[in-house]
């Protein structure tokens, strides 16, 4: 269970109070200037609680991804939006045969009270995209409530964390380079249904036109890197 926190000192008791007994939880704090930090080990003693070494979301989960020790990683936000007891049904699907499991507002028992119909159309508009290029069926490519095997890792080839500088993929593109990459090596996907709440307290970090202008630039990127990819298998061939 990967948790990236920004400021949600007010949103994480929500979070422990609707958490299913889980095998490890980190907490990957993003420079909070609230108690945060304090809440989280408050909450959870035995928690692993980090500081991301770079800013943006796709940052703190590939340093919360580092620390897992478990088989199965959980993403999940710590506003109160994304309900931690859907869990066991992302764990089902993975159990099932999925490498894997892809939360989505827009199948069965999926549904937000949060969504605009101008991120609703932007959302719509992406999914289109990416399943036109990579032949899949994505319902909610921009949805951050994901859960998969961890011996996928390595194929995610997340910027190293160590590096200073910023690195592409640290920013809420993250869940497209997630989604796109395990796509493109041909990995089992099934979506889930899940219901997005409003966050409790506090302001969201989303910003959809500059986030969703990033996730263009993301799903054109790995485009190019699927077409590169290919050239060079039809070489060796």
């Amino acid at each position: 269970m990967v948790i990236p926190a920004l400021n949600e000192a007010l949103n994480l008791p929500y979070v422990a109070e609707r958490m299913p007994p889980v095998d490890q939880i980190v907490v990957v704090d993003g420079g909070s200037d609230d108690d945060t930090l304090a809440v989280a080990r408050k909450l959870w003693p035995d928690a692993t609680v980090i500081s991301q070494t770079r800013r943006g979301k796709g940052n703190a989960l590939a340093c919360g991804f580092e620390e897992v020790r478990g088989d199965i990683v959980v993403m999940i936000d710590a506003d109160g939006s994304t309900d931690p007891a859907e869990i066991p049904l992302f764990v089902e699907a993975l159990t099932e045969g999925a490498d894997l499991a892809k939360g989505s507002r827009f199948v069965r028992d999926g549904g937000s009270d949060d969504i605009t119909a101008f991120r609703r159309l932007g959302n719509w508009g992406l999914n289109w995209l990416v399943n036109r290029i990579f032949h899949t069926s994505f319902t909610d490519l921009c949805y951050g409530y994901n859960a998969f095997w961890r011996a996928v890792l390595p194929t995610l080839d997340l910027p190293p964390t160590h590096l200073a500088a910023p690195q592409w993929g640290d920013g809420f593109e993250i869940e497209t380079v997630i989604n796109v990459r395990i796509a493109r090596s041909g990995l089992s996907i099934r979506e889930v249904g899940s219901f997005e709440r409003e966050r409790i307290h506090g302001r969201s970090n989303l910003n959809a036109v500059s986030d969703g202008w990033r996730v263009l630039r993301t799903i054109n990127r790995e485009r190019r890197e699927h077409k590169a990819v290919k050239a060079r298998i039809s070489l060796r061939d």
